[in-house]
């Protein structure tokens, strides 16, 4: 191949697109069995409603479904009359494990099914297979039940519970709500005080937004979230939430316990359950062997491309990392391999 696109989420299918007119032989692989990327593994009582925004991948209008319409079957089925439009064959399920250096100059990619050789990589991996859970003293000592956002289905298994909601995102303001109605008791916490936004999501501030995130990415560090970096709105339903008293936030707790969680001035609260909504990290353990990775934790991109290996394009990863962004990441992208690919070796 001259490229290979790992991931078939809003970012490889964007790149896809482009690389259908751009000259150059490609292929995608992707590890889940269905298309949908991330969508198809979302809790099932999220839905369209309350979805951020989900941006037309180019050449193909998303038509707004039911807002009652759970968001993992919407989005998947959009994405696959996608591919089936323009004829995109998506190799799957296919797992990378590693990428490493061929001794052509190329790249050797292996995967749970056979090692693929290219010219070059647009990873559009995500983030869903990295969920993030911070570490804090005790942890392991808990007798209840812990679990991450990823593996949330539904507030019906946390009846008559007592439960304690980590993070300042909206996703843990979403299933705060959703579990406040059947649990014995609901308690947030955060690290930070969390900051919410009166006015409306205008693009300057999304520009904003973005320009956050890129900076730590050129600067080298791993890339903070798109989410992370913006402010909870206030919509109806967190309106209605702060009314019946739900947003009381609690700074973060110091020490788990084996029946609950204690703050540094001694406070302790028996709770049956923690749900960590505390984010993702970006899915690029299968490009360790390249050594892409800078002194300060992350790696180095110029829009898209990998300073240190012009050959690796990063789609959807710190500022892409949104379905707009990704769509015009994946563009770029393309645009910058085929002036690469063109170019003759050096002598």
């Amino acid at each position: 191949m001259d490229v290979l696109v790992v991931g078939a989420g809003q970012a490889g299918l964007a790149s896809a697109y482009h690389l259908r007119s751009s000259g150059l032989d490609f292929a995608v692989l992707d590890a889940d069995a269905a298309p949908g990327g991330a969508w198809q593994h979302r809790w099932p009582t999220l839905r369209m409603a309350t979805v951020h925004g989900i941006f037309d991948l180019p050449g193909m209008h998303f038509t707004p479904p039911s807002p009652d319409e759970p968001a993992a079957e919407a989005v998947p089925a959009y994405f696959a009359a996608y591919e089936s439009e323009f004829g995109i064959d998506v190799q799957r399920p296919v797992a990378v494990t590693a990428v490493r250096n061929a001794g052509d100059g190329g790249l050797l990619v292996e995967t749970d099914k056979g090692t693929w050789t290219t010219r070059a990589l647009i990873n559009a991996t995500g983030t869903w297979t990295r969920p993030f859970v911070p570490y804090y003293p005790g942890q392991e000592t808990f007798h209840g039940r812990q679990l991450h956002t990823a593996h949330y289905r539904g507030p019906a298994e946390f009846a008559g519970k007592r439960v304690v909601v980590v993070g300042g995102g909206t996703s843990a303001v979403q299933l705060l709500i959703e579990i406040a109605d059947v649990a014995a008791t609901t308690t947030w916490v955060t690290r930070r005080p969390p900051v919410f936004r009166d006015g409306p999501f205008t693009p300057d501030y999304g520009r904003e937004v973005v320009a956050k995130v890129e900076a730590r990415v050129r600067a080298g560090l791993p890339p903070g979230s798109i989410a992370s970096a913006t402010e909870l709105a206030w919509t109806p339903q967190l309106l209605e939430a702060r009314e019946r008293g739900l947003l009381r936030r609690r700074p973060m707790f110091d020490r788990i316990i084996p029946d609950g969680v204690q703050w540094r001035d001694g406070t302790a609260q028996h709770v049956d359950v923690i749900l960590w909504c505390t984010g993702f990290r970006p899915a690029l353990d299968h490009l360790a062997p390249l050594r892409l990775r800078g002194p300060r934790g992350g790696i180095v991109v110029d829009g898209t491309r990998v300073v240190a290996d012009p050959r690796i394009h990063l789609v959807g990863y710190g500022p892409s990392a949104s379905t707009v962004g990704a769509n015009r990441a994946g563009r770029a992208a393309v645009r910058e391999l085929r002036a690469l690919l063109a170019a003759p070796a050096p002598a």
